[in-house]
């Protein structure tokens, strides 16, 4: 009897049924022995590029995603973001210059920036995650360094997911992203 009491006081929690062994060295383990990890991609926006420059992107992009042969999930989180540090540094330049023109311009970023903190903007970093899994860990070290490189051909920046960020996936997965609260923009 025990037991079924502590199995039904389980079951109100996430942990209590999803398959979360732990999160470590960027990488989440599974009580089924996978783990699951990827790449974290910088954006970039490929179109203040110029027409030959973007299509080049697209064409390297296309044959990256080509080469893997394994499943794969293309992730894009909106990651809530706070500005008030980048709001404090615009006021103190703004209260440290005295010329005139400067201070209008940064004036003019603070006032930018406050709209944003209104109700009808949501201030967000999106960031952009390719996730895979797999039981072994040599062939994840492979799958990792393939993908940085491939991405890296392409002209992206990638970098092995974080324990934030698989904790920042989940969270998105799990609750839509609406209990998230992260930090500054600035670091």
């Amino acid at each position: 009897m025990k037991d079924s009491a502590q199995t039904t006081s389980d079951a109100k929690f996430t942990e209590g049924w999803i398959p979360v062994k732990q999160i470590m060295n960027g990488m989440i383990q599974l009580d089924s022995g996978y783990y699951v990890t990827g790449v974290k991609i910088r954006p970039r926006n490929i179109f203040i590029l110029d027409g030959p420059a973007q299509d080049t992107m697209v064409y390297n992009l296309r044959n990256f995603y080509n080469t893997i042969d394994y499943e794969f999930w293309l992730i894009i989180a909106d990651r809530p973001v706070d500005i008030n540090l980048y709001l404090a540094e615009l006021q103190k330049m703004y209260n440290n210059t005295h010329v005139n023109e400067i201070r209008k311009i940064i004036l003019q970023d603070i006032n930018k920036a406050n709209s944003f903190m209104s109700e009808e903007y949501n201030v967000v970093d999106t960031e952009y995650y390719l996730i895979f899994q797999e039981k072994k860990l040599e062939i994840l070290q492979k799958k990792l360094h393939n993908m940085i490189s491939g991405l890296a051909n392409c002209g992206l920046q990638a970098s092995q997911t974080s324990n934030n960020d698989l904790r920042v996936i989940l969270d998105n997965l799990l609750n839509g992203g609406d209990a998230i609260n992260f930090g500054t923009v600035m670091s």
